[in-house]
């Protein structure tokens, strides 16, 4: 497999590569590359048959956007991207309408977007954060007359309760509006949550999941030892997105402005990354490597967010496609990373025939 062995993203016609470019990288912000390596990195997805680029209006303060115009203007490929963006996050502090997932804050950040981008439509685009405030109905009615109106083809939510996105869907659907069609979250070998409430969530409205921070914000690349557990700090508020931030001397992503701070820092976690080292090991490939081929093999998975700030590490994200785990590699993985039965959850772990007075009943599921 490679980034031309394309997916549909959700239950929609909008194709994408397996791996998607994330574009957070892109700029001066705190894990910014300059514009040349930005356009290497551009250029050597896209030159390699790579679609699908994901950028933010909160990223690098806008110039990740502008660079991504400028790129796809200069090699005269927009047509032949799909491109996401987003709106949720503040972009600017003293005014509350500058963030949120109100109608007023959404027409801004598209409005703005579309200008950085030098471009009229948006092929995808995703609701950043559930600001806990605005209702579900005046979210969907905003997106739908976004594409209407032709500014945004798709759209879907990334870091959003299931139950919020499911109302969501279930309103569009009664009403005949245009329905979400993808899911963007945290998900990893270190990180399985989505799977509880998530990933079934997108299996019956036909939302595509595009996994964001698949490496666990650089921490299953095995660049990090257990010399760092407790090193961490203790976390804090960002100023402007709301996210932890750690304290601590941690380097890295695991360190300053991210959603980790350093809580990825803990014994079960790197004995998580031991397995994908052992795997890595006997397969000769790298941890990165082997984390990617997992995830992007996942049900429900459309495409995965990689980011880069080398076009070294771009490479090897890409060649993790070639990499085909054996049941036995698998099964080890899956053993180290699986999920807590928490409640309710471990309910459902009652065999069916339990339910159906130890008759055996074989649910319909869709080929």
């Amino acid at each position: 497999m490679d980034l031309t062995h394309y997916r549909t993203l959700g239950k929609s016609g909008l194709i994408v590569s397996p791996l998607a470019l994330g574009t957070m990288t892109f700029g001066a912000g705190r894990w910014g590359a300059g514009e040349k390596t930005s356009r290497d990195l551009f250029d050597t997805y896209t030159d390699a048959g790579g679609n699908f680029v994901d950028t933010a209006d909160i990223y690098s303060g806008g110039e990740s956007e502008t660079m991504l115009g400028t790129f796809m203007k200069d090699k005269g490929n927009r047509d032949r991207l799909v491109i996401a963006t987003k709106s949720g996050f503040s972009r600017a502090r003293g005014t509350p309408l500058w963030g949120g997932n109100g109608a007023k804050n959404i027409r801004l950040g598209m409005e703005g977007s579309l200008r950085r981008m030098k471009t009229d439509y948006i092929d995808m685009y995703w609701i950043h954060v559930w600001d806990r405030t605005t209702p579900a109905e005046e979210v969907l009615q905003t997106l739908a007359d976004a594409v209407h109106a032709g500014k945004i083809l798709h759209y879907g939510f990334s870091n959003t309760p299931a139950w919020y996105v499911a109302k969501i869907a279930t309103l569009a659907e009664a009403h005949g509006l245009p329905k979400p069609i993808g899911l963007q979250y945290s998900y990893s070998l270190i990180d399985r949550g989505v799977e509880l409430d998530v990933i079934p969530a997108g299996a019956e409205f036909g939302l595509g999941l595009v996994p964001w921070s698949p490496l666990a914000a650089g921490l299953l690349s095995g660049k990090y030892g257990r010399d760092k557990i407790g090193d961490a700090g203790r976390a804090t508020a960002m100023p402007d997105s709301g996210a932890p931030t750690s304290e601590g001397d941690s380097d890295g992503r695991l360190n300053g402005d991210n959603p980790f701070g350093g809580m990825l820092f803990t014994e079960r976690n790197f004995d998580v990354v031991d397995v994908v080292k052992t795997v890595a090991d006997e397969i000769g490939r790298s941890p990165a490597e082997v984390a990617l081929a997992w995830v992007v093999n996942r049900p429900g998975v459309s495409s995965v967010l990689i980011g880069a700030s080398r076009v070294a590490q771009l490479t090897e994200n890409v060649a993790s496609l070639a990499i085909t785990l054996s049941d036995d590699h698998l099964q080890r993985l899956e053993q180290a990373t699986m999920l807590p039965l928490l409640n309710p959850y471990f309910i459902f772990q009652i065999p069916r025939e339990t339910l159906f007075g130890g008759q055996a009943v074989q649910p319909f599921a869709p080929s």
